[in-house]
């Protein structure tokens, strides 16, 4: 814009000042602006052809987009299936766990039972082997009891006791002696049928408490497997609850990543065509200007060609009025005449145009502070990798007065990811398109499609986005954005 505004200046400038080559320099001025015109056309052209495939472009990242959401909502069923199948499977550890408590305490109760029956089954041992001792005493006395009254001749014999009396009170003694003897056998036979009925008995209870004891004991086994059955089922849903927990986070994370991506491509896209648009803005800009400046040349140039031809036809009109006199006053024709009156052709002396920069010094300095990080690859300080710096960072204090860098179009003013808020200018400078950023701003004054001007208050820095403190962060990119360049190659 610099240059095709100092090539009109130039032009008007000789036009006023060099009346006799005007036509000449108009129609220099007039091809240099067609030309102009024609580069920023071709320019436009293909900035409309950028934009076409930007359009294509974005109209598939949207068709993607909406396979994302198709993917998103089966990826949030699956997700709330799992919940449930979480849910339920909590459900189950809870009633397993309160199953396992209650076999607890019931194996707790029959180990205490087993242990009754063991104490038990001791006792009846013992009481058992004290009647089998008895038993086995009036055995062997009731054996030789026997014995003897085999050799005596059986009952008889207590008969002989009694009438081999010598008195009535022998007798008595020795009647009441038999009589003990016999009831004592008696005592004794009766004591050891009881024993014999209660050993018989005793050892039916050792054999029941057996049975009871060893059926408990299969019982308590029996609990015993299912409280480890029931214990690898707990840990079988507690793995299958890890698994699960670890495919919905996984799910989670992968769909942020993929929503992340798509947004991120997405705003890349949108920007870039942004950007396009505001090129073609700036170019269109351009154009139209070189075309109203054509204009007034071209306006200019007939204006002169119909003075100049009006100065030609009076002269004309004049030699043709001379050679009449000249005719009718041959007496005049004696007398020297002076040459016909001619303009002298003035000397004409250029002057230079001013020559515009090519690269360093374009662009001002945006805003006040000391350089802080420079352009270049460097270890970032909150993704905690190494990645390119893609632009300079000035040390200026939240609300510093923020200026464009030079002429040109505002292609985005807002929120920007990272960068937080952000102005991004598109510029066309001598014949080459640039796009400044400036990025972590605490206002923003200016907006979209906007002209600005060199030196032009568009904000003020900040401290918003990616940042670890306030400051600005400007970048240039030659040719337009995604092709950033160190930025102290091109500030004054």
């Amino acid at each position: 814009m610099k240059k095709l505004a100092s090539g009109i200046l130039i032009a008007v400038l000789i036009l006023t000042t060099l009346p006799v080559d005007t036509e000449q320099v108009s129609a220099e001025s007039i091809d240099t602006l067609d030309k102009e015109i024609k580069e920023l056309e071709q320019e436009k052209s293909k900035l409309d052809e950028e934009n076409n495939k930007l359009e294509d472009k974005k109209k598939d990242t949207e068709s993607k987009l909406g396979q994302n959401k198709n993917k998103q909502s089966t990826v949030e069923q699956e997700i709330n299936t799992i919940d449930d199948k979480l849910s339920k499977t909590q459900n189950d550890i809870s009633t397993k766990e309160s199953e396992i408590t209650a076999t607890n305490n019931e194996i707790e109760e029959l180990t205490n039972k087993i242990n009754e029956l063991a104490d038990r089954i001791e006792e009846l041992k013992e009481e058992i082997a004290i009647l089998q001792d008895r038993i086995n005493k009036r055995d062997a006395l009731l054996k030789e009891r026997l014995r003897a009254i085999q050799q005596n001749g059986g009952d008889m014999k207590y008969i002989e006791v009694i009438f081999g009396a010598n008195s009535f009170g022998d007798f008595i003694s020795r009647s009441s002696a038999v009589n003990t003897i016999m009831d004592q056998d008696k005592d004794i036979m009766e004591a050891q049928a009881a024993d014999k009925k209660a050993l018989e008995a005793s050892k039916k209870e050792v054999e029941a408490s057996k049975q009871e004891v060893e059926t408990k004991k299969f019982a308590v086994e029996d609990k015993k497997k299912s409280l480890e059955n029931q214990k690898q089922e707990l840990v079988t849903l507690k793995n299958q609850l890890d698994k699960q927990i670890s495919e919905k986070e996984t799910l989670m994370a992968s769909l942020k990543e993929e929503h992340g991506e798509l947004e991120e491509h997405k705003m890349s896209v949108e920007e870039e065509q942004q950007l396009i648009i505001a090129e073609e803005k700036a170019k269109e800009q351009a154009i139209a200007m070189a075309q109203g400046q054509k204009g007034e040349l071209e306006q200019q140039a007939k204006e002169e060609a119909a003075r100049k031809a009006e100065e030609a036809r009076k002269a004309e009109e004049a030699k043709k009025s001379n050679s009449s006199s000249n005719s009718n006053s041959s007496s005049a024709e004696t007398k020297s005449s002076p040459s016909p009156s001619s303009s002298p052709s003035p000397s004409v002396s250029s002057t230079p145009a001013p020559s515009s920069s090519s690269g360093s010094g374009i662009f001002i300095k945006p805003a006040a502070g000391a350089i802080s990080s420079h352009y270049g690859m460097r270890f970032h300080p909150i993704h905690n990798y190494n990645k390119l710096h893609a632009g300079t960072d000035f040390a200026s204090p939240i609300g510093t007065t923020l200026v464009a860098a030079a002429d040109g179009v505002v292609s985005t003013a807002g929120w920007m990811s990272g960068y937080g808020n952000t102005i991004m200018i598109s510029h066309y400078i001598n014949g080459k398109s640039y796009t400044t950023l400036y990025a972590h701003l605490n206002s923003i004054s200016v907006s979209s499609g906007q002209a600005v001007s060199q030196g032009q208050v568009i904000g003020a820095t900040g401290n918003t986005g990616g940042s670890t403190g306030p400051h600005l962060h400007f970048e240039v990119h030659p040719g337009g954005y995604k092709n950033p360049q160190n930025p102290m190659n091109y500030l004054n």
